[in-house]
């Protein structure tokens, strides 16, 4: 059978956040602990409930590869980002976002360094609740350095080498408790010029020694935020010559023709079959169809089957219903 995965984030339980506040602050990029309705210091026992109750939810959908779901994150960027040395957490930087819009970001204002473990508690926790595979992510060099005020440095390319050292150092230790190590660098796409004068070379740096099963995941951007996505990517073939083992891409929402596939011949492709930005939930014949659809492209050996993003802003029964159709649309599929 073709294997399913979920891409990282899996909506977060209401009595644990503010989902006006979630969606109002759009894509934390620093810190935002008003999102959080447990008070510390119950709240790191209320964060393990709701990874139990993600994990479970992947789990009777049917998903091979799961996450924690991403449930103690404000979002798939801000708490490795504000983990870092070299970061002043008091005083925010300002970033233009994909979107165009200001955002506050993490200033850089000394020697990017890892001074800790960020996630590793977490992916012992998901390791020791479930007998699956297990897939932790964390954001990509590139992308954490587009998402920073580089007052130290002041160079974008030094910048983006510091981020995948630290990066390298959280993948190594995460390494023997996870069996697949995603980096979300949505800024892939956003900002194309820019990654292919140093975005390869820094997600090699970051991905240097892992032998673990590793991905890269590009998109548009959230569903909620981004609602007219173009219909193909301006940064992908790229990316066949980097060192991550497999590419994962969003194609059901910007309805992505997938002969570029094509493009990436040494790659598994880990294919976005769900629309989140659909308010339904996709049939399993739908996602037969879009498997059906790639495998003209691409050979099932090398395909691996998700929705097209993380689902962190899905009401949690949409997420689990599209789920459980992406599985039964996989299993359907005769290759």
């Amino acid at each position: 059978m073709l294997a399913t995965a979920v891409v990282g984030s899996y909506p977060q339980p209401r009595w644990l956040v503010d989902p006006a506040t979630l969606r109002s602050s759009g894509v934390p990029r620093v810190r935002m602990p008003d999102v959080w309705r447990v008070p510390d210091p119950l709240l790191g026992e209320a964060q393990d409930d709701a990874v139990r109750l993600a994990v479970r939810d992947m789990e009777r959908a049917g998903v091979d590869i799961v996450s924690d779901g991403e449930q103690r994150r404000e979002s798939y960027f801000n708490q490795f980002a504000t983990a870092l040395g070299g970061v002043d957490l008091d005083r925010p930087g300002m970033a233009v976002s994909r979107t165009g819009r200001p955002t506050q970001v993490p200033r850089v204002v000394g020697p990017i360094v890892r001074e800790r473990p960020v996630h590793v508690r977490d992916a012992r926790f998901l390791r020791d609740l479930t007998a699956r595979e297990i897939k932790v992510t964390l954001p990509g060099p590139f992308t954490l350095t587009q998402l920073a005020q580089d007052d130290y440095y002041r160079d974008e390319e030094r910048l983006a080498m510091a981020y995948a050292d630290a990066v390298n150092a959280e993948l190594r230790d995460l390494e023997g408790l996870a069996d697949v190590l995603q980096l979300d660098e949505p800024y892939l796409q956003a900002r194309p010029d820019k990654a292919r004068a140093y975005a390869i070379p820094a997600i090699d740096r970051a991905l240097r020694g892992i032998g673990k099963t590793t991905v890269v995941h590009l998109c548009f951007g959230y569903a909620f935020t981004v609602k007219d996505k173009p219909s193909g990517y301006s940064f992908l073939p790229e990316l066949d010559r980097s060192a991550a083992r497999q590419i994962s891409i969003e194609a059901a929402q910007p309805r992505l023709d997938l002969s570029v596939l094509a493009a990436l011949p040494s790659k598994t492709i880990v294919l976005g079959v769900l629309d989140l930005g659909a308010p339904t939930a996709e049939t399993p014949p739908v996602v037969a169809e879009r498997i059906r659809e790639a495998l003209k492209h691409v050979p099932a050996s090398r395909l691996v089957v998700a929705p097209d993003c993380g689902m962190k802003y899905l009401p949690r029964e949409l997420a689990f219903a599209k789920l459980a159709a992406m599985v039964l649309g996989a299993r359907s599929v005769i290759h």
